[in-house]
């Protein structure tokens, strides 16, 4: 009974990840279902993260979501475990998925972790030395995109509108690029999987922003879907110049449901569409090659490692036949 009460009192909503509720375009219907259902089950991760008398309880029910939304799941689930650790002073949630089966959604579960930053005060925020050095920037992404999602007014429809941050991870400059991956992500929901209007928010934005959003618009349209193989290459004509970056969060988007084992049909269309025909296994391998050497050593004093990771991704998944295709069409 006391886990129960926990889950409904630290469980937000559902009504909360409604397209009406949060003033998101609606393409069709099916789009919207598809989100709606994302964000349903976001919050079903949540809900057994704070529940379960352990993180392997929750994840033997994790493991019962059908595959298409069991990363958003696990995504749900980092977030409740993030804001279950803050309240209990520990780190045995988060660490119990990380170290568990977990390990395989940690892009997913790091994500999770950046909404619960964005709902808890500062100082419960989670200690980001603790993580993955090269993947802890997946915790800001995260963060922009709850900011995008549910600050719709202020990260997506003021446009202009600066927010100023630091988590001390140092690299302030690149923290708020990191945000913007995140809220490109967002973008994808904000526009309803439609690529012209998704493209639309974007230009709306200060030039020098587009490739990041961009990046996370790319992985959310792999990841997420809704959006046919017309519609895919509509936005990668949108991108124009920025093509590789949106080929690069497309390639990210393989290679995590790759890791998960939870590659769907859609990803072999946005794999082959967005990553010069390749698989998403193929795409996930261009990800895994060229992780930057000396993981270990975490960012280095040019910059962060993720950055220059995803620079070589971007670099080497676009150099396709299809860019020049994409180019002259």
């Amino acid at each position: 009974m006391l886990r129960a009460l926990r889950r409904r009192v630290l469980t937000p909503n559902v009504r909360e990840t409604q397209l009406a509720r949060r003033g998101f375009h609606v393409k069709n219907e099916e789009a919207k279902n598809q989100l709606e259902t994302v964000g349903a089950t976001f919050l079903q991760g949540y809900a057994y993260a704070v529940e379960a008398r352990s993180a392997a309880e929750a994840e033997e029910w994790l493991q019962t979501i059908p595959r298409a939304f069991r990363g958003f799941a696990y995504e749900g689930a980092g977030m409740g475990a993030a804001m279950l650790d803050a309240f209990t002073g520990s780190q045995k949630r988060l660490n119990g998925f990380l170290n568990g089966e977990g390990r395989h959604h940690d892009y997913m579960i790091l994500v999770g972790v950046g909404w619960a930053m964005a709902r808890l005060p500062k100082f419960l925020w989670p200690d980001v030395n603790e993580y993955d050095p090269l993947l802890r920037w997946l915790v800001l992404d995260g963060y922009g995109f709850h900011q995008a999602y549910f600050r719709t007014d202020d990260y997506v429809r003021d446009p202009e509108r600066e927010h100023p941050f630091s988590w001390g991870a140092g690299y302030d400059e690149y923290s708020q690029r990191a945000i913007d991956q995140g809220i490109g992500r967002a973008l994808w929901f904000v526009g309803g999987t439609d690529p012209d209007v998704v493209a639309g928010l974007i230009a709306a934005y200060p030039e020098h922003r587009h490739p990041d959003l961009y990046a996370g618009s790319g992985l959310a349209c792999t990841y997420a879907g809704a959006a046919d193989e017309h519609e895919l290459r509509r936005f990668a004509e949108h991108a124009g110049e920025h093509f590789p970056n949106l080929a690069q969060g497309s390639a990210f988007a393989s290679e995590a449901r790759e890791k998960a084992g939870l590659t769907i049909d859609h990803t072999h269309v946005a794999a082959r569409v967005l990553c010069g025909g390749r698989t998403p296994a193929q795409a996930a391998q261009v990800c895994t090659d060229l992780i930057p050497a000396m993981r270990e050593a975490g960012d280095r004093a040019e910059g962060p490692a993720f950055e220059t990771w995803r620079q070589r991704i971007a670099a080497d998944i676009s150099t396709v036949p299809y860019v020049q295709k994409g180019a002259t069409a």
